[in-house]
C-alpha cells in the first residue's frame, strides 16, 4: 500500500521536453517509474528517449490511460496547463513550478475542487515517491528505501533531509505539499490518508513558520489519528514580522510561530524535535517503540 501513488501509475509530464521536465523525467523513469508520455502541443508526434510526445492531456490520457500528470511549464503557462489538466480529468496534477501567481493558483485550485475529480499537489513542490514503486516530481531516488514511514512535508530540502536521516527505515510514501500561500493537498489531507494505509506505521509532518496549517494540522490530529505522528516545525529562529523563505512563511505576533506551533501539535500527542536530526531520533524511538 502507498497514498497516491504506486507502481501502477501512469504519469505524463507536462513540459518534458523543457531542460528541467526533460531532466526530471529521466530521473523519475531511472527510479522506476512508468512515465508514460509528455504533453507539448508544438511537438506532437514526438518522441523522447521512447516516450511519446502529445498535444493534449486529453490525447495522452486517451493513448496510454495515464492517471498522473507531473508540470514543469513556466510560471506564466502554470494555470493554463493545470487547468488543462482538471479539464482532461486526471485524477493527480502534481505541479513542481514555483514562481506561479498567487491569483493563479487560487483560479485552478477552485477549478480542481469543483471538478471533484482531481487531486492537486503543490505548486512549488518536489513532488511524492513511494520508494521502489513510482517517483512522480523530482524527489531523489536514491535517498531513502520502502518502508514504514509516511511522510509529509511543506518543505522540499526538509522532505530529502528526513528521508535521508531514516533511510535505514524507510518511506511508505512522502509527499511535498509546497509552502505557497496556496495549496492543493495540505497536512490534513495526507494525515488521514496515511491514516487510511495499512503500510504505515508513524507518520512524520514537517511544517514551517507563517499561517496556521500546523494548527489545524494539531486539531485534525487530536480528533482522528491514533497512529504515531513526529513533528518538526522549520523557523525556531525566524525573527518576527519578517517574511521567510517560502511565500507562506510570515509571523504576525504569536500567531504562526514555530513556538505556536509546537505547543499545538505537543497537546495533541504529537513529539516535537526542535531539529531535523533530533525529529529523526524521535521517530527512532517510536519505531522501536
Amino acid at each position: 500500500m502507498s497514498i497516491f501513488l504506486n507502481e501502477q501509475s501512469k504519469i505524463i509530464v507536462q513540459g518534458m521536453t523543457g531542460s528541467e521536465g526533460l531532466k526530471h523525467t529521466r530521473r523519475m523513469v531511472a527510479s522506476g517509474a512508468q512515465v508514460v508520455g509528455g504533453v507539448n502541443p508544438r511537438k506532437a508526434g514526438e518522441q523522447v528517449d521512447g516516450i511519446p510526445v502529445f498535444g493534449t492531456v486529453v490525447d495522452a490520457m486517451k493513448e496510454t490511460g495515464a492517471d498522473v500528470s507531473v508540470v514543469f511549464v513556466p510560471p506564466k503557462f502554470a494555470r493554463g496547463a493545470v487547468e488543462e489538466a482538471i479539464d482532461a480529468g486526471i485524477p493527480l496534477a502534481v505541479v513542481i513550478t514555483e514562481g506561479i501567481p498567487v491569483h493563479d493558483t487560487a483560479a485552478f485550485f477552485t477549478k480542481a475542487q469543483r471538478s471533484g475529480s482531481t487531486r492537486l499537489i503543490g505548486p512549488n513542490c518536489p513532488g511524492l515517491i513511494t520508494p521502489g514503486r513510482s517517483n512522480a516530481g523530482i524527489i531523489p531516488a536514491d535517498i531513502a528505501e520502502a518502508g514504514r514511514i509516511g511522510l509529509v512535508s511543506k518543505s522540499g530540502t526538509l522532505t530529502y533531509q528526513m528521508m535521508y536521516e531514516l533511510r535505514d527505515i524507510g518511506f511508505s510514501t512522502a509527499v511535498g505539499i509546497g509552502g505557497d500561500p496556496v495549496i492543493g493537498t495540505t497536512h490534513i489531507d495526507c494525515l488521514a490518508a496515511f491514516q487510511d494505509d495499512p503500510d504505515t506505521d508513524v507518520i512524520v509532518m514537517i511544517g514551517e513558520i507563517g499561517g496556521d496549517a500546523e494548527e489545524r494540522a494539531a486539531d485534525f490530529i487530536k480528533a482522528s489519528v491514533t497512529k504515531p505522528v513526529v513533528g518538526y516545525v522549520a523557523g525556531f529562529t525566524a525573527p518576527e514580522g519578517k517574511t521567510m523563505g517560502h511565500a507562506g512563511a510570515i509571523v504576525s505576533g504569536s500567531s504562526g510561530t514555530a513556538v505556536a506551533k509546537q505547543e499545538a501539535l505537543e497537546a495533541a500527542g504529537v513529539r516535537v524535535g526542535r531539529t531535523p536530526s533530533e525529529a529523526a531520533r524521535l521517530v527512532r524511538e517510536v519505531v522501536a517503540g
